[in-house]
C-alpha cells in the first residue's frame, strides 16, 4: 500500500493524518502533493476551525521517503517546499500532535504548524547532512525563528536525533506530555481554540507572519482593529454577562479582506 492523506472533520477540527505506516509514515510524492490543495479546501471551509496534523500509528514522519528525492532539480521548488508553503500561507490554527519518529520532512511539516504538543519518547531529527541535500532557505529561516541559530545549526550540521526532552527546552516543540496522554492533551487544546475568536486568531497569525517576514504591520492591525469591532463589543458584553461569547466574525473568501 503506497502512502497516503486522510482527513476528518468534527466538532471544528480537521485532524490530517500522514498515512504510510510501513515507513513509520514517511512521505511519498503523492502526499506532499496530496497538502496544498486539501488545505486550500480546509481554508475554505466554514465548519474548520481548528487543524491538526498526526501520523498514523506509533510516528508522526520518518521524513520524506528517500525514492523520491533523486529526482530534486536545482532551482525548482519541490513538493515537500510547496506543500511547507501551503501549510505555512494556511489562515487557521495548525496543531502538529507528535509521538514517535518526526524526522526530515516530519519535522519540516511539524516546524510549519503553529504549535506543536508531543508526547514522551518521541524523537527529533533534522538530516539533511546525512544525504548531501540543500535545506530551502525559507524553511531554515523557520527554524532559526523557531530554535536560534545555534540549535538549527547544531540539528542541520550534524543530523542527529534529540529527544522528546530536549526538543522542549530547545523550543523545538510547545509541550510535552506523558505517553499516552497526546490525544487527550491535543484534544482539550483544540476544543479551547475552537471556543476562541477567529478573528483574534487569523489577525495573530498574519500579523507574526509579517513581523518575522520584517513586513510592515501597521495597515494589517487597522485592517484588523476595523474589522473587529463586533467581535470585541461580544467579547466585552460576554464577559460582563458572565456567559460564552458568541463571537460574530467568519472568514471572507477574499484574500484582501480581514
Amino acid at each position: 500500500m503506497t502512502g497516503r492523506v486522510t482527513c476528518a472533520i468534527d466538532d471544528g477540527v480537521a485532524t490530517v493524518v500522514l498515512d504510510n505506516p510501513a515507513k513509520r509514515n514517511a512521505m511519498t510524492t503523492d502526499m506532499w502533493d496530496a497538502l496544498p490543495p486539501l488545505l486550500e479546501r480546509l481554508a475554505a471551509d466554514p465548519d474548520v476551525r481548528v487543524v491538526v496534523f498526526t501520523g498514523a500509528g506509533d510516528a508522526f514522519s520518518a521524513g520524506a521517503d528517500i525514492s523520491t528525492l533523486t529526482g530534486m532539480v536545482p532551482g525548482v521548488r519541490a513538493p515537500a517546499v510547496l506543500a511547507e508553503d501551503a501549510l505555512v500561507a494556511f489562515p487557521k490554527p495548525v496543531v502538529a500532535a507528535i509521538r514517535g519518529w518526526c524526522v526530515g520532512g516530519g519535522c519540516q511539516l511539524s516546524v510549519a504548524c503553529d504549535l506543536r504538543i508531543a508526547e514522551e519518547g518521541a524523537r527529533f531529527g533534522i538530516t539533511p547532512s546525512k544525504i548531501g541535500v540543500v535545506y530551502p532557505a525559507a524553511t531554515t529561516a523557520r527554524l532559526v525563528d523557531l530554535v536560534g541559530p545555534a540549535t538549527a545549526k547544531f540539528l542541520l550540521y550534524t543530523g542527529d536525533f534529540i529527544d522528546a526532552e530536549r526538543a522542549l527546552r530547545v523550543g523545538l516543540i510547545d509541550e510535552l506530555v506523558p505517553a499516552g496522554e497526546l490525544d487527550a492533551r491535543v484534544a482539550e487544546l483544540a476544543r479551547t481554540l475552537v471556543s476562541r475568536s477567529q478573528l483574534t486568531q487569523h489577525a495573530a497569525k498574519e500579523l507574526i507572519g509579517a513581523a518575522l517576514a520584517g513586513e510592515p504591520t501597521a495597515e494589517r492591525q487597522r485592517r484588523w482593529e476595523e474589522a473587529g469591532r463586533d467581535e470585541l463589543a461580544e467579547g466585552v458584553a460576554a464577559f460582563t454577562e458572565r456567559r460564552a461569547p458568541n463571537f460574530p466574525w467568519k472568514p471572507t473568501a477574499d484574500p484582501m479582506l480581514p
